[in-house]
């Protein structure tokens, strides 16, 4: 069963950080899962959500869920892997939408580590048990593209490549709307939504960095195909950026790209609007090239994805509309 846990905080108690005060306060529980309970919303302060960074005051009450441990031993599953380049230090997977990337609490099976475990021998430790291998993510429903490093090396040398900026991931996007000029930069900082803990949104104060460019590649009035890339690589990033702008990934549930879009639709467009629907149930956003280095030869590597099935019948379904 949960735990239950109220507190009042007293003097001694007061300008800790929230996250600190309950790894201390709360046994047996890891300064890592309790961040992820507060991110949840299961630690109030006053009745409200939290962040972990929060400074308590005297008065303050807290309200704390503490979730069962669950089990965390990785098993290797025997799912398919579509593995788009490969050599002794690293592989590039390309990940289908609806695939998790690494296990999480209370989704400990069917991710792309589980296969990850079954068809690679070794995977640098790194990024820790529950994410072995792993450099760099994609959202569940985003497919493409992903770097995964075989040895610890490998990791901290591609993991140095994004974080410089010298590695470049690019995406494809479906968006609603027609984007106002060829190319442009996105530089808004995201963070947490203060509204829907489990949502990203742009925000000021502690919110971080986040720099994404767009370049048009086909305008249908009230759609586009964008090409974009990511120079930092906050969490939904492309999809908060394009979403605060007004020009949300067609088929994003969580950031209005299944909203009807604002302006008046003919019955045409409507008929069109409610089979893109159909055909993209999640957002049209698949990242398609990876460029780096190789992390022990220093040779440039290049690797290229084609577009799926749904992200391409959505786009087809656009052309041949405004193409009659």
């Amino acid at each position: 069963m949960p735990r239950k846990i109220s507190r009042k905080i007293e003097s001694p108690e007061a300008a800790k950080r929230l996250d600190v005060f309950c790894a201390e306060s709360l046994e047996g529980v890891t300064r890592s899962r309790i961040k992820n309970i507060i991110s949840g919303g299961g630690i109030l302060v006053n009745g409200q959500p939290a962040k972990a960074g929060y400074k308590l005051k005297i008065g303050d009450i807290l309200d704390m869920v503490i979730p069962d441990p669950e089990e965390t031993e990785l098993k290797a599953e025997n799912i398919a892997l579509d593995i788009a380049y490969e050599n002794h230090d690293l592989l590039v997977v390309d990940k289908p939408a609806g695939m998790v990337v690494h296990p999480a609490t209370g989704n400990y099976s069917g991710t792309l580590v589980n296969a990850l475990l079954f068809h690679i021998k070794d995977l640098s430790g790194i990024g820790g048990e529950l994410k072995p291998g792993i450099v760099h993510r994609l959202d569940k429903n985003t497919s493409g593209l992903l770097i995964i490093a075989k040895n610890d090396n490998a990791h901290v040398q591609l993991s140095q490549q994004i974080q410089e900026r010298t590695a470049k991931r690019l995406y494809k996007a479906i968006v609603i709307g027609d984007l106002p000029q060829d190319l442009g930069t996105f530089s808004f900082p995201v963070g947490r939504s203060p509204s829907d803990r489990k949502k990203m949104a742009v925000t000021y104060g502690h919110s971080k960095e986040a720099i994404t460019s767009y370049e048009v590649l086909e305008r249908y009035g009230k759609y586009t195909l964008a090409r974009l890339q990511l120079f930092t690589g906050r969490t939904h990033q492309i999809r908060v950026h394009l979403s605060h702008c007004g020009y949300p990934v067609l088929g994003d549930p969580e950031y209005g790209g299944r909203t009807r879009p604002h302006e008046s639709l003919s019955k045409d467009e409507l008929d069109l609007w409610r089979k893109l629907l159909k055909l993209m149930p999640r957002q049209a956003l698949h990242a398609f090239h990876l460029e780096f280095n190789h992390p022990v030869s220093g040779k440039q590597i290049v690797v290229d994805s084609p577009l799926p099935d749904d992200f391409t019948a959505a786009l087809l379904a656009i052309r041949t509309h405004y193409r009659k």
